[in-house]
């Protein structure tokens, strides 16, 4: 299998396989084949909540494993075209042979819906490496305190779950927040770990929820909605931080013109963000969050000057890159896209 997969590798594969690639061919012997890009098979659906679902995915010979508390991102075609999200891994990373992503569908949120209610066995689903640095140590602390709400459950159980398969013995605190318990996802294993875990139901974060959790010396991990993590934060604790949403956006008054060099498309400004122009004009970039978290739409720009709409600050620096969903055009911008 080696030697087929280093023949298909080749620059000889490559020039006879052109301008398509040779991925292009594989997948038609078998959707999740590839000779380079990670994609995963739906094995099995766990219907955790009524909004909640957590994919079982097989993995396909390029995936080389997450650390605890990574995510990636995840590539699903609906209506001929791909659209990427990410999403923390919730598996152990001791289990290689099979990961799991769990999703809450998202009022309005069109491949969270998708996913968490219209995924089934043997869907094929575009992954990309593992990414993140909301990661365990990789000597394991011997106190840890992790809080989590919501969906930022998830990273948080890859952390429980590989301390769990490494027998680890050490003291372990992991306070959530969720609306209520029919929304508690994970709910009989957080029974069973070797943890003290603490669930509040349908309250918030208060700096005397932390009064009975011995905090000296611990490695603090957070994640979760915004709100909660900055009431978290105001405490002047030490942390590890994952988040799931992003500063708001400023609004984008600058116009220009912009031109995609290599689509060869020239269009005008009015008002939106650079992922937005593109996409209006025909184009369909790479993107995942859409929130400037994930890094995954970064082009370079060419020549020109954009606003970081979460900062307000300008760059008009020649040749660098900047993410597409959080910049928008100060007067004519070129972009290598």
């Amino acid at each position: 299998m080696s030697i087929v997969r280093s023949i298909l590798r080749s620059p000889l594969a490559a020039a006879l396989t052109a301008p398509h690639g040779v991925d292009r061919y594989v997948e038609l012997v078998h959707p999740a084949w590839s000779v380079r890009d990670v994609r995963g098979t739906v094995t099995k659906l766990i219907r955790e909540t009524p909004t909640t679902t957590t994919l079982v995915i097989k993995p396909n010979g390029n995936w080389t494993g997450h650390d605890a508390g990574q995510f990636v991102r995840v590539g699903v075609e609906l209506s001929g075209v791909r659209h990427t999200r990410c999403y923390s891994v919730s598996s152990s990373a001791h289990r290689r042979d099979r990961i799991t992503l769990t999703v809450r569908a998202k009022e309005g949120g069109f491949v969270s819906q998708h996913l968490a209610h219209h995924a089934k066995e043997g869907d094929v689903l575009a992954l990309s490496p593992a990414q993140g640095e909301f990661v365990l140590p990789a000597l394991r602390p011997r106190r840890l305190v992790m809080i989590s709400g919501g969906s930022g459950i998830t990273p948080v159980m890859s952390m429980l779950r590989t301390l769990e398969d490494e027998g680890h013995d050490g003291d372990v605190t992991f306070l959530h927040y969720a609306r209520s318990r029919d929304e508690l996802i994970y709910a009989d294993e957080l029974a069973n770990v070797n943890a003290r875990v603490l669930v509040a139901f349908g309250t918030v974060f208060h700096p005397s929820h932390l009064s009975s959790i011995n905090l000296e010396r611990a490695e603090i991990f957070l994640c979760g909605p915004e709100p909660m993590m900055a009431a978290v934060r105001a405490c002047g604790l030490p942390l590890h931080e994952e988040r799931f949403t992003s500063e708001p956006l400023r609004p984008a008054t600058d116009g220009g013109t912009i031109h995609f060099r290599r689509s060869r498309v020239r269009t005008g400004c009015d008002g939106k963000t650079m992922l937005e122009i593109a996409e209006a004009s025909g184009l369909n970039p790479e993107s995942g969050c859409r929130r400037g978290i994930c890094h995954g739409c970064t082009q370079r720009k060419v020549s020109g000057v954009v606003r970081d709409l979460r900062t307000g600050a300008v760059s008009d620096a020649a040749d660098e890159d900047i993410q597409l969903c959080v910049s928008a055009p100060v007067g004519d911008v070129t972009l290598d896209l």
